[in-house]
C-alpha cells in the first residue's frame, strides 16, 4: 500500500469522525458545565456540608469521620479533583485516605458519568446503584483488613468566602476542564476511526483477549476498555456512543463493558493523584478490578438466565 493511499485513508478518517466527535463533545460539555455550576453554588450555601452531616452515622461503620464523608460526597457529585481538595485540608491517616480514595474512584462525578453510561444503553438507576454499592463494599472490606496507621498531616487549604471569587475559580477550572475534554474526545474519536481503518484494532483485540476473557468482557470492547481505564469513564463512553451508533458493538456488549468501567476506570491520572496525597496505589487498583470482575460475571449470569446472552466467552 502506497504512502499516498495511507495518507488519504487517514485524512478521510479524520474528516468523517469530526462531526460526530464534536456533537458528542458539545453534549458532554453542556452537561458538565451545568452540573458543576449547580453543585458549586449548593456547596457555597452549605447544602453539601449539611448533607454530609446527615451521612456521618453511616460513614462511622466504614472507619471514616464526618469530615471524611464530606470529601466522598463532594467527589460523588462533582469529581475526583474536588474530593482531593477536601481530603488535602484534613488530618487523615494512610488508612482513611486509602478508603476515601477507593470510594471516590468507584463513584465520583456520579450525575454526569451516569448520564453518559445511560446514553450508551445501560440503566442509569442500575449504574448509580452499582457504583455506590461498590464504593461502600470496598470501603467495608478495606476497613476490616487495613491496619491502623498514624495520622498524616495535610496542608491547610484557604477557603474562599466570596461568591464572586468562588465563581471566578470555578470558571477558570471549568474552562480548563472543557478544553481538555473536547480535545480528548475529538482525538480519541479520530484515533478510534484510524485504528479501525488500518486494522490495528484486530491486533489489539488479540493481544488483550486473554485478559478480557477473564473479566467476562467481549473482545470487541478492547479499545474502549483501554480508553476508559487510561483516560476515564466519560471519555470512554463518548467513544462508545459512536461505536454503538455504527453497530460495531451491540447494546448488551456495551452494557457489559459499562458494568466493568462503572467501577474500574481512570486508573492512571486519578489513581496517581490520590497516591500523591497518601493513598495506597496497590489497593486503589486491585480492589476495583476485583469488584468489576464480579460485577460483569453477575451480569452475564443474569443475562444467561434471561436467555439474552451466553454464559461462556
Amino acid at each position: 500500500m502506497s504512502e499516498a493511499t495511507i495518507g488519504k485513508r487517514l485524512l478521510n478518517s479524520i474528516k468523517n469522525s469530526l462531526p460526530s466527535a464534536l456533537r458528542t463533545a458539545w453534549w458532554v460539555v453542556k452537561l458538565t458545565v451545568g452540573i458543576s455550576l449547580m453543585v458549586t453554588v449548593l456547596d457555597y450555601f452549605g447544602v453539601v456540608k449539611w448533607f454530609s452531616q446527615i451521612a456521618t452515622p453511616l460513614f462511622t461503620h466504614i472507619g471514616l469521620t464526618g469530615e471524611a464523608a464530606l470529601a466522598y460526597i463532594t467527589g460523588y457529585f462533582v469529581n475526583i479533583y474536588s474530593a482531593i481538595a477536601v481530603v488535602n485540608t484534613l488530618d487523615l491517616s494512610f488508612r482513611a485516605i486509602t478508603i476515601i480514595a477507593v470510594m471516590c474512584l468507584c463513584s465520583h462525578n456520579m450525575i454526569i458519568e451516569t448520564a453518559v453510561q445511560k446514553k450508551t444503553g445501560s440503566s442509569a438507576v442500575r449504574m448509580c446503584i452499582l457504583r455506590t454499592l461498590a464504593a461502600f463494599v470496598s470501603a467495608f472490606i478495606l476497613n476490616l483488613i487495613l491496619p491502623e496507621t498514624s495520622v498524616v498531616k495535610a496542608k491547610e487549604a484557604i477557603a474562599a468566602n466570596n461568591i464572586l471569587e468562588i465563581l471566578r475559580e470555578w470558571g477558570i477550572t471549568t474552562v480548563i476542564l472543557v478544553i481538555r475534554m473536547v480535545t480528548l474526545i475529538v482525538l480519541l474519536t479520530i484515533l478510534q476511526r484510524i485504528l479501525n481503518e488500518l486494522g490495528i484494532m484486530k491486533i489489539l483485540s488479540k493481544v488483550l483477549s486473554p485478559l478480557l476473557r477473564v473479566f467476562g468482557l467481549p473482545i470487541k470492547t478492547s479499545f474502549l476498555w483501554i480508553v476508559a481505564n487510561t483516560l476515564g469513564l466519560a471519555y470512554g463512553a463518548a467513544v462508545m456512543i459512536e461505536e454503538t451508533k455504527q453497530g460495531k458493538i451491540d447494546k448488551i456488549e456495551a452494557d457489559l463493558l459499562n458494568h466493568h468501567i462503572a467501577i474500574s476506570h481512570s486508573s492512571l491520572e486519578d489513581v496517581f493523584l490520590f497516591a500523591a496525597i497518601g493513598a495506597s496505589l496497590w489497593w486503589m487498583i486491585i480492589i476495583r478490578l476485583a469488584l468489576a470482575f464480579i460485577s460483569v460475571w453477575i451480569r452475564r449470569i443474569e443475562l444467561y438466565f434471561k436467555h439474552q446472552y451466553t454464559l461462556h466467552i
